[in-house]
């Protein structure tokens, strides 16, 4: 049976930086007041001439080079956003065509789970790669949430954040790679977060069109179905906590992050954190995480991580993954 290895990562920040301070100066908003209840100091902010298959590009040359193979030899590209560039095509056909992978005719493809999105991705590329249907895929987590976010509202504007990380994964036959995941779905809790301006339901106009949230609804649950699903997988695996080396989770607020760990008894010191200079990048949030970790020396061989996220509307879901 073949393993879903990841074998490089990459991740790529717009140049603009946000900050509370920039903030103060838009909306009635202080520093104190949004480190305090998300732990969040700046986001990146995407260029006007930067669309999110051009982040995504970024992200995945850095990937593909540090795996040392080139476009032509992926079988698949797995992008999870819910910012694409446009209604179709998907942000995977524009990024094959800038990647220089259209000719092999890869699959590609958008799977939109807000701020699961990666792991979605991840979950599909692990069932290709173990199934044997694949060898090498190229998953993505990228957004550009700037472009959706209602900028008068204060209690979502200064969350979120732009950015794309990618992960090559590839078939291994050894011990290291996916081990164990689980994925789940609500839409009865559709109303939490919503961005109805893009699609076909008719909207009324003006700012209901962006991005509205449920902050303290969307918090109590996300806490409770993070800690359920991370102990599942747990348990599939027959990995104890306390085994874990690092938890890479989704950065939406540093205190659900908190909250799960304690639930968990894992200590903080092993948590990824990038929300204080990131923001909330929603899909994009954890191979951004994961990246950083990497380039940091944070995630070393033979290292057990977890893996976990809450998105809108409202997914979630749970990996694990043994580096």
């Amino acid at each position: 049976m073949y393993k879903a290895r990841i074998i490089a990562t990459g991740g790529y920040l717009p140049e603009r930086i946000l900050t509370n301070h920039d903030l103060e100066k838009m909306m009635d908003t202080s520093d104190e007041w949004i480190q305090k209840r998300t732990g969040i100091k700046e986001r990146h902010i995407a260029a006007d001439n930067q669309v999110t298959s051009d982040l995504a590009c970024e992200a995945s040359k850095q990937a593909l080079k540090r795996a040392g193979i080139t476009a032509d030899k992926l079988d698949m590209i797995i992008v999870g956003t819910c910012t694409p560039d446009m209604t179709l095509p998907a942000v995977a056909l524009h990024l094959q065509r800038k990647l220089g992978a259209g000719k092999a005719g890869c699959a590609a493809v958008d799977m939109n789970a807000a701020c699961s999105g990666f792991l979605y991705s991840m979950a599909t590329a692990n069932a290709y790669i173990k199934s044997g249907m694949a060898k090498n895929i190229l998953v993505v987590g990228v957004e550009t949430l700037s472009r959706i976010v209602n900028w008068d509202d204060r209690s979502t504007a200064v969350i979120f954040g732009d950015g794309a990380g990618a992960a090559i994964l590839t078939q291994d036959s050894g011990k290291r790679g996916i081990i164990a995941s689980e994925l789940h779905a609500d839409g009865d809790y559709a109303y939490l977060m919503i961005a109805p301006g893009n699609g076909t339901f008719h909207a009324p106009t003006g700012n209901y069109t962006k991005i509205h949230m449920e902050g303290h609804d969307t918090f109590k649950i996300a806490v409770r179905h993070l800690e359920n699903v991370s102990r599942s997988v747990l348990e599939k695996a027959g990995v104890k906590p306390e085994e874990i080396d690092v938890v890479v989770p989704h950065q939406a607020n540093v205190r659900i992050i908190g909250s799960v760990a304690k639930r968990l008894d894992i200590p903080m010191e092993k948590c990824i954190l990038t929300i204080d200079h990131h923001g909330n990048t929603a899909g994009a949030s954890i191979p951004l995480a994961l990246n950083e970790a990497v380039e940091n020396g944070r995630i070393t061989d033979g290292d057990m991580i977890l893996f976990n996220a809450f998105g809108a509307s409202i997914t979630w879901g749970s990996m694990l993954v043994r580096w």
